[in-house]
């Protein structure tokens, strides 16, 4: 006769094969119902930033019965081409962006070279006053430009630079340097001092220090505040509008504010047309640059 004895715990827990997998729907449900009022957030940016742009796009395609018979949020009925081809030769796009190039790069080369030279020496030379330098440049950023406009007007007259577009490039590089010098030096502080120090003892000068070490090391920083300046320079109408006084030398932005009076009435396709060309130039070159501004961006962040 034999004796029946239950079996252990440990054994009864072996025989009683896989244990099934927890359920985690609950703990989703929740992790989604939190996350939700932020997904609709960037969903409703999105839609505010992306449908003007799908708008203008697909208006720059519309004839001009099309803009006075339809509704404005209705799409085009075919691909009207013309209206680019149109805005580039009757419209003077291209004059307009000939001269916006001819005033932008100058100025943007100069406010870089000097910016950068500027922010190098004011952070990592010691000199008497630097610091008195530096909240001047600080200073400068809070000038309203309305408040130099005529006594630069009249300067510029006086010169005998009225009809070029010396006056653009001149006061373009006079006001983009104080923020560019400032952003600069707030890089090159960034940089660890040891840096520099070493160079000096193997025999560097201050200016091989600032092209083999500094300037290679805030790259990424000078494209970024190159981009921030482009930007700036490149959607300028105030100073545009004053200092030209022909349709021969307007910048982009004021040739589009004078683009509706060319042809008595406004013709809706080709100005949306030279609108759609100005905004997707800059757009363009804004998403090729973006990992270069982001990386500039984030290198002043932390003190090495």
């Amino acid at each position: 006769m034999s004796i029946h004895t239950p079996p252990s715990p440990a054994v009864r827990h072996a025989s009683a094969g896989p244990r099934r997998p927890v359920r985690r729907e609950p703990l989703r449900l929740n992790t989604f119902l939190r996350r939700l009022p932020l997904r609709l957030g960037v969903l409703i940016l999105l839609v505010f930033e992306i449908y003007p742009l799908l708008w203008l796009f697909l208006g720059s395609f519309k004839t001009q019965d099309e803009f006075q018979n339809n509704p404005a949020w209705a799409l085009p009925e075919g691909l009207e081409w013309n209206n680019y081809a149109e805005a580039w030769t009757t419209g003077h796009m291209g004059t307009y962006v000939r001269n916006s190039l001819l005033s932008v790069v100058p100025s943007l080369f100069l406010i870089i070279l000097l910016g950068v030279a500027a922010g190098f020496a004011l952070e990592v030379m010691v000199f008497r006053g630097r610091n008195t330098l530096l909240l001047t440049f600080l200073a400068g950023i809070m000038v309203p430009s309305q408040m130099i406009l005529l006594p630069l007007f009249t300067i510029y007259f006086q010169a005998g630079l009225t009809g070029t577009l010396w006056p653009l490039i001149i006061t373009y590089t006079a006001t983009g340097l104080p923020l560019t010098v400032f952003m600069m030096a707030t890089y090159f502080r960034a940089v660890p001092r040891e840096v520099f120090e070493a160079s000096t003892l193997d025999g560097a000068g201050i200016i091989r220090s600032f092209f083999s070490i500094g300037f290679p090391m805030v790259r990424n920083a000078v494209f970024t505040v190159a981009l921030v300046q482009f930007f700036f320079l490149w959607n300028d109408l105030l100073i545009s509008l004053t200092f030209t006084n022909s349709d021969g030398l307007r910048t982009i932005q004021a040739g589009l504010l004078s683009f509706q009076g060319q042809y008595g009435t406004v013709q809706w396709g080709p100005l949306f047309a030279a609108i759609s060309i100005n905004v997707l130039g800059t757009l363009v070159l804004y998403l090729f640059l973006n990992q270069r501004v982001m990386k500039g961006l984030a290198a002043g962040a932390v003190k090495g």
